[in-house]
């Protein structure tokens, strides 16, 4: 199993931002996959996640109303589309995968130990 994270960039405060994170090297159909940020120095904090089975999403209050996370099964990939961007939302943002699967998601389903893999991560650089 392997994640890919990209479209990590740097923009300025009001811009939008669109991350990917493309799996592969798996068969199993239902799966969760999480959003993650962390700033160097500072805890891992939960962004966003979405059921790939039945596309239930749930998001932190943080980001609520500025990110959105869909996904194109055919293609495994989850995207995170981030409007409305401030400096606080500078950090590496991680893509992580919940094999288990449940469904729908919700607050439970942000906890970053129920995901078993992880990628590598892609910066977003939010400038004032």
């Amino acid at each position: 199993l392997r994640l890919v994270e990209s479209g990590g960039d740097l923009v300025q405060a009001g811009g939008s931002l669109r991350l990917s994170c493309e799996a592969s090297g798996f068969s199993w159909p239902y799966y969760v996959i999480g959003w993650f940020r962390q700033v160097p120095g500072k805890e891992l904090s939960a962004v966003s996640c979405i059921s790939v089975s039945d596309g239930s999403t749930f998001y932190a209050d943080s980001v609520k109303g500025r990110f959105t996370i869909s996904s194109d099964k055919a293609l495994k990939t989850v995207y995170l589309e981030m409007n409305g961007l401030n400096p606080e939302d500078t950090a590496v943002y991680y893509c992580a995968m919940d094999i288990q699967g449940y469904y729908p998601v919700d607050a439970e389903s942000l906890d970053a130990e129920r995901y078993d893999s992880w990628g590598q991560g892609t910066r977003v650089i939010v400038s004032s």
